[in-house]
Order: C-alpha cells, then structure tokens, then sequence
C-alpha cells in the first residue's frame, strides 16, 4: 500500500516517519457532519450572519510529510536541518496558479476578507450564510439546547463548487459549534477521605484513586501560598530536573514560547503569583486570533498555564498567547497562527485544549483534519515543538454533549483526545507523586481521581492515527499510542496557582485567590517551559533547537542512558468506567505498566537529564587536511570531513591572493555519509579562479585558503560548519 497524508487508509506498512489517517470507524465527507445528539434544530440560519471559512488548498502534504520526518529523525542526515515557514510555503504549499484561481473564484462569489494562509495550504474567507449556501449547495440551520449558546450547521450534504475543484479538498467554518474545552480541575476539600491520605503511593492496586493525598516535600514561598496545600514551583521544579539547568542561568533567555487559549487572564494575577515566588515576569502578548478582535475575558485555565510556564522558564524572551473560539475553525486557525506571525515565531508550542477524535472529525471533516496534521507537520519541519494536553477523561475522551443529562460527562466507550493524539504533537498525560523532603520523586502513579471528580489522566489507542515509526518498539497494536509522556495533573494536593477568576478560581469551595487546581492542561506547559531551557542550552552549543519531540525521547529511552531521563510510572489506571452513569463496567484501559504504557506513555522528563543527553544525538561535523602537493597543478583542494553520524556534508575553501589580497572561494559537491565515517573529497578552482591562481604562482604572489568542511541542509544551505584551516598554496 502507497503511503499518503491523503488517504484516510490505517496502515502499518508505511515508510518511516509516516503516520497514516484512518477512517476505520468513521466515514466522512468533506466538512462538518452536523449537529450532535441532544441539540435541537431551531431553524434556518439568518442569511445575513457571517461566517469565516477555511478552504484547504491542494498542496504537497506528501512531499511536506518526508520532509519534516526527515528533520524530525535522529540519524537522519537531514536532522535538525529545518526550514523556514516562507520557504516550506514555497516548497509544499499550493501552486502559486491555484492560489490566484481560488482568490479569483471567492471574491466573485461575495466573499470578502479573501488571504491565502502563510503556510500556503489554505485560503480564508467570509461569507454570509446565504452566500455560503449557494455557494457549497447546501442549507445551514440554527441548532442548540435551552440555556446553551446557538450555533450554525449544514443539515444537508455539502459540495465543492465547480470553479474550486481541484484547488481545494474541502471546506471548515460551516459548522460552529464549540468543541475545545479544557477548564483546570479543582479539588472538593469534603472529597478528602483520611484513610485515602495514608495509603502509600507505592503499594496501590491497580483501579486505586491517586489524589487526596497529603502534600509531600518541602514547600517555599510567601506564607500564605506555602500555608495551602498545593505543590509549590521550587517542588516540581526540582523533581522534575528544572533546577540545575535555572541555576545554570537557563531560565529561557532568547527563547519564546506560544500558549494556545480558549479564555484570558489577568496581569495582576501573574503578578501576585510572581512576587509570591520571586520570579521575574517576561514580556506577555496577546494575540486574538480571527475572528475574534479583542482579548478575551479571564480564565483559570490561562492563568494556570501561564503560571506555571513561568516558573519553569522565567526569562523567557516573550511568552505569546493566542486567544481563540472554542469552534473547529477557531481551533484549526489557532494551530496555524503561531506559524505565520512575522516576528513571533515560537520555539515551543502548548496547547492545554482538546477534544475526542470523533468530535474533531466530525467538526472538521476529511480535508479539515488532513489541513490540521499538514500545519503540525510544518510546525516540525520548521523546528517547533508542539505539545498538547491529553486530555482530563481518562481512556473515555468524548463527553455528553450539551443537552444531555450530564453535559460533559464522560461518554463509556474508549477514546482519545486531539491534537494530542497527532503524530506530530508530544500528547502530555497526568500523574500524581510523592517527595522526599529533598522534593525528589520518591513515588509516582498515573493520575486517577474516579469517582470524585471524575477525572483522570487521558490515554489510550488512537482510532485516527497509525501507530507511527517511533513507537514500533513499544506500542504493541497498530494504531497510534497517547500520551507520549506525563507530568503532575493531580487535583490533590495539585498545584498552587495565584487566581482571582471568578467562579473557576474564587468560589464557594475556594474563597480565596490561593487555590489548587490539576489537569493534563497543567502538564502540557510545564514541560512546554523546559522544553525552552533545552533549546537554549543547545543553542549555546551551536546546535538546533529540538523540534518535534517524540522521535528523540522514544529513541533516548531506548538507550542506556534513558533511565536518567525517563522515569516510567507503573502504577495505577486511567479506566473511569467504572464510575461512568450506566452499568459500571470497566473499560478495558489503560493500565500502567513497566515501560511504554497507554497510561502514563514513557513516563516522566528529568529536563536537566534531557539537556545533558541531546547534545551526543546531534551529529556534528569534523575536518582535517591531507597532504596536497600542488593543488593548483591538480586544479582541486583535497578536504577530509567526517560527521559523528549520518549526514550531508561538503566543504568550501576561502582563497587569498596577493599581499593585497583578493578573495575567491570555491565549493565542494555534497556527499551523503550514511554512518559515522570520514571521507576525503575534492574542491574543484573554478575555470576562472584557476588562472588567476597560475598568475599568482608564476608573479610569486603568495596564496593562502582557508578551508571549512559543513553540514548542508535539504536546500543546500550550510547548517554546520567547522573552524576554518588555513593551507599555503605553493604550487
């Protein structure tokens, strides 16, 4: 079977790096399905509403999906070569022909606010309901429940017009109803039962409940944080291996780093949080992404996200928040708007939002989905690495929707969250830890508070993805396994978040601005902030920034050295079934279980453990001289260059003549080395340079080269390059 980004075929007998879409389950057309069950048809939309639309272009999603597999992959010649945006725009995004015809095509059918993206893989567009009916042949009407915010659906058939056929593969936007959710959790202090606080982390069964247990370690800060019970910075900082690498002076200098968001917050709040801590506070930017317009109004959730963020990276450069709708195209255009911010590109993406696979491809469609994975794809080929929530439901990520019984509840059937559940994201899961009073991990387990609240953990097989190439070693099945790795989620003890949000913060339970709150969403920008102190200690070495994630963390757990950078979490479930309304059966998953397990993924990141272990994995690049007698004669330079493994190299000699002197410089071909070997190559004089050097010889001016050998990127361009070697040139 051929492997294509475009065929929603699952199949395991792919080349490496491909992550194939399945539609084993669901069978879609081209955009959003309709409403959901529980939501009542209210009538026909106004044809006078706007709506924006997202048309996904024809582009190279093949071609763009080696690419960032190539770059993605150590041992691959092309690793830590990436790209620009611009320039993976050029190469795999639309032809520019069809981007002029779809233009064309929308502005004579009414619609206005026409752009092809950055990335060069979709147009945006908008429309009135009744333009956009005529135009995609189909009827919108207006759908809720009593008490819930209406939204707009197609409920007919939706098809591609003519004079976009071809150019595009689908359209998202008709549908807009919310599917992104992911509010912190809070712990109910009248769910803390005494007899659940002494039992020892280490001892517990599995179907065991992880939280309410008594805070552990040694907690610092202001009086009255460190007086509530929720973990404080200087402890997870510490027992997750963020401490050596601050107090090297990485705290995230030079490095930016983008939040992904359905609520605001407030300045205050991240100060009082700050001051509490004796944290400095970067520089913050919103970013509204369209359609919105202006920020939106606080949450706990980017409250806690930013908090925690900054505590683990406090001297970031800049931290960017965009702000979104929680509607599939609010979502789609909130992942790509990171990538085409001129001046804001970040080095780390998290994203503390999802939904159920099915609740995406329902929202989003075929070509919709296919347009998610070719911007993550981008954002990897780019040097991005992209982190996501896992989601709060443990192994059962779909929930009641509004109108039902228990709206948000979890559903009783096995599921997982998206984009977590991307191969091109590291899908973050949940756990919960004792500490020594030194706060080192004495204990973890997999985060699993049922029956109060019900929540755990998010994990399980993908019904969406294939089982992608590095994880063939530890994912049994051959569907896609989430999560990839865990951090504390736990709602109790939690973490100690600064919040004066009403309702998600200050309530009944929690009258003060100190609370304790849990989740994945916690999870995911924690480790998105130590990402940011590896790539700057790496870029300090002169290496590339670390990119999409997962190839190297499957392949440093494999090592020898991985038991210092992983630890795995072998204790305790994810299963909620049995604490989901219906006939309390278990669900069948996800057990954790010593190594990779559908639980708790690897396990957790020791982050200076991390940092220590990268810089052995990014090949590097030698050069040494052989003897040359005449080289002019010979009409070459000769160039020995050895890379640490496989890569594509070269080399180039910068050539002086003369007491005054005039520079030449010549270039070598490039040469694929395909393990950690050396090989001497020529730099051949260009015809013209070659009779200046035979004048240079016979008026006994002198000659001297500097001689460089380099890594190249795909495009040619030098990656790496060694200190330069002078040579005399006498004959």
């Amino acid at each position: 079977m051929a492997c294509s980004s475009s065929g929603f075929v699952k199949s395991t007998a792919c080349a490496v790096g491909t992550a194939v879409l399945a539609l084993a389950v669901w069978a879609g057309a081209a955009s959003a399905a309709g409403p959901v069950a529980g939501t009542a048809r209210l009538g026909p939309a106004p044809a006078a509403a706007r709506i924006t639309l997202a048309l996904p272009l024809r582009a190279d999603a093949p071609g763009l999906e080696r690419f960032a597999t190539a770059v993605s992959t150590p041992g691959s010649p092309e690793y830590g070569h990436y790209e620009s945006v611009a320039e993976l725009a050029r190469h795999f995004g639309a032809p520019a022909g069809e981007r002029r015809r779809v233009q064309a095509f929308l502005r004579r059918s009414g619609a206005t606010g026409i752009r092809i993206d950055a990335t060069g893989l979709v147009a945006d567009a908008t429309l009135t309901v009744g333009e956009a009916q005529r135009l995609f042949g189909t009827s919108l009407a207006a759908f809720g429940v009593a008490h819930t915010t209406r939204y707009v659906a197609p409920d007919a058939a939706v098809r591609i017009p003519a004079g976009l056929r071809g150019a595009v593969t689908g359209v998202v936007g008709l549908d807009t109803e919310p599917i992104a959710t992911h509010p912190p959790i809070s712990a109910d202090p009248s769910a803390v039962v005494p007899s659940a606080l002494e039992t020892p982390a280490q001892a517990a069964p599995t179907g065991f409940t992880s939280a309410y247990q008594m805070r552990t370690g040694t907690a610092t800060g202001c009086a009255v944080a460190t007086a509530q019970p929720g973990f404080t910075p200087n402890q997870y900082l510490t027992a997750y291996g963020y401490a050596p690498l601050q107090a090297a002076g990485f705290e995230g200098q030079g490095e930016r780093v983008a939040l992904i968001e359905i609520d605001g917050f407030r300045a205050s709040d991240l100060r009082g949080f700050d001051n509490c801590f004796g944290l400095p506070t970067p520089a913050i930017k919103r970013f509204p992404v369209p359609p919105l317009s202006k920020p939106l109004a606080p949450g706990g959730e980017s409250t806690l996200d930013l908090e925690l963020l900054n505590a683990a990276a406090p001297k970031l450069k800049e931290i960017d928040v965009y702000e979104s709708g929680p509607t599939a195209i609010d979502v789609l255009s909130s992942l790509t708007a990171p990538l085409k911010n001129r001046g804001h590109k970040p080095d780390v993406i998290s994203a503390s939002l999802g939904a159920c696979e099915f609740a995406t491809f329902e929202a989003l469609g075929t070509s919709g989905l296919e347009l998610a994975e070719s911007t993550l794809q981008l954002a990897a080929a780019s040097g991005i690495s992209v982190l996501a929530s896992s989601g709060d439901d443990g192994s059962s990520a779909c929930v009641e929707p509004n109108g039902a019984p228990q709206p948000g509840a979890p559903q009783p059937t096995l599921a997982v969250s998206y984009p977590a559940s991307s191969p091109w994201v590291t899908g973050v899961g949940g756990t919960n830890f004792t500490l020594t009073p030194a706060n080192t991990i004495s204990s973890q387990d997999v985060w699993n508070d049922a029956p109060l609240p019900l929540a755990a953990g998010g994990g399980g097989d993908s019904q969406l993805f294939a089982r992608p190439y590095y994880q063939a070693a530890v994912q049994a099945g051959p569907d896609r396994g989430v999560p990839d790795v865990s951090m504390l989620a736990d709602v109790s003890p939690g973490y100690e978040i600064f919040c004066t949000v009403s309702d998600d913060c200050v309530n009944q339970m929690s009258p003060g601005p100190w609370t304790q709150v849990g989740g994945t969403s916690a999870s995911s920008p924690l480790l998105a902030g130590g990402l940011a102190l590896v790539d700057q200690d790496l870029r300090a070495q002169g290496k590339p920034d670390l990119g999409l994630l997962n190839p190297l963390l499957y392949q440093i757990d494999s090592l020898p050295a991985g038991a210092q950078v992983i630890s795995a979490v072998s204790i305790g479930d994810n299963d909620l079934g049995a604490s989901i309304p219906g006939d309390g059966s278990p669900l069948g998953c996800c057990t954790a279980t010593a190594g990779y397990n559908l639980a708790a993924g690897l396990g957790s990141v020791n982050i200076s453990a991390l940092a220590f272990a990268v810089p052995g994995l990014v090949v590097s690049v030698g050069l040494t001289l052989p003897h040359q007698p005449g080289p002019v004669g010979a009409g070459a330079l000769n160039a020995r260059v050895s890379c640490s493994g496989s890569c594509r190299m070269g080399a180039f000699a910068r050539i002086e003549i003369g007491r005054s002197p005039r520079l030449i410089t010549d270039h070598s071909d490039a040469y694929l080395l395909k393990s950690a070997v050396a090989k001497t190559i020529k730099i051949p004089f260009a015809k013209a340079d070659l009779t200046r050097l035979r004048a240079a010889l016979a008026s006994h001016d002198p000659i001297n080269a500097t001689i460089y050998g380099v890594i190249l990127d795909p495009s040619g361009n030098v990656d790496r390059s060694t200190a330069g070697l002078r040579l005399r040139i006498t004959g």
